[in-house]
């Protein structure tokens, strides 16, 4: 008994466990400060209302942000119509409903004539705006060849537009219209306000030949200064219009229409036909030209004369 009780003994002789210190805050219960991080340094520098508008522009962010995934999940959870009327109603009454409408690349239209087509909506929140109505509906206007419709949140629409460019005027049934390079009806013209700048075209199907007529044009680029109009005869050809008065008839056939009038060119330049007195000039055969002349402009002569392998 006795060597074990000095065993014992021994044991608890040990080398004791050092005591931790007991420090100040330990004693009276508090949590020690701990170190504060760059972002809070700077922020207890600034002073309180400023650091309240910094808080509040968090927020508006985060409004925008949670309004933007409200927006994006009432499309494509395609809820229920009821439900997701309440829902759009209840985002635009947070802020988010149209305020604003901003138009882009529109020059010749009326710019209240899209205004009109954007403001035409059941609600204006943003959530039931409907984009692709707005686009369909500005897309049967003649001037407007393309357009895109978008939401820039909080408020504003934005539209951007792709106007069709005039390339000629086209009279038809007494009627005349601004047509562009694909023969697509932009806009009715008065007689009075009719630009100068473009020649006009006559026919029934006058205004679905523009392409051909443009690259017969370009093929004699020495005429084009002086070209004032065509007329499309018989649905087959060209009769050519110039500002000096004369008229130059074309043959049938692309090809063909294109050779005449190249060698008409020619002929113009080396013996000046335009401005001389003719009335109009007929190359429809392939091996003559054809003149009614007059011995003062304007007047009218009814012969004809074929000057067949004459150089005029």
């Amino acid at each position: 008994m006795s060597g074990r009780q000095d065993e014992r003994a021994r044991i608890r002789r040990g080398p004791a466990t050092p005591r931790k210190r007991v420090t100040g805050t330990a004693r009276t219960g508090r949590m020690a400060p701990r170190p504060q991080s760059s972002a809070g340094r700077a922020l207890a520098v600034i002073p309180g209302p400023v650091q309240a508008k910094i808080r509040l522009g968090g927020n508006i962010l985060l409004g925008v942000a949670m309004a933007g995934l409200v927006v994006a999940g009432l499309i494509a959870m395609k809820l229920p119509q009821m439900i997701g009327v309440e829902l759009g109603e209840a985002v635009g009454r947070a802020g988010f409903a149209v305020d604003r409408i901003e138009i882009r690349g529109l020059n010749k239209m009326e710019r209240a004539r899209v205004y009109d087509v954007a403001l035409e909506q059941q609600s204006r929140a943003m959530p039931l705006v409907d984009l692709t109505a707005i686009r369909d509906r500005l897309m049967q206007f003649g001037w407007i060849a393309d357009a895109r419709v978008s939401r820039r949140l909080p408020d504003t629409l934005v539209i951007d537009v792709v106007e069709r460019k005039p390339a000629a005027i086209w009279q038809n049934r007494g009627r005349l219209s601004l047509i562009d390079t694909n023969g697509i009806v932009i806009a009715p013209v008065r007689l009075e306000a009719m630009p100068e700048n473009l020649p006009i075209v006559i026919g029934p199907s006058a205004n679905r030949q523009i392409a051909s007529l443009a690259g017969l044009m370009a093929a004699a680029p020495s005429l084009k200064p002086m070209f004032a109009g065509a007329s499309w005869i018989g649905d087959r050809r060209w009769d050519l219009r110039f500002q000096s008065g004369e008229t130059l008839s074309l043959p049938e056939g692309h090809a063909e229409a294109r050779t005449a009038l190249t060698d008409f060119a020619r002929r113009d330049q080396h013996s000046r036909l335009l401005g001389q007195g003719f009335m109009r000039f007929d190359m429809r055969l392939p091996d003559r030209i054809v003149v009614r002349s007059s011995q003062e402009p304007g007047q009218q002569v009814a012969a004809e004369q074929p000057l067949a392998g004459k150089t005029i």
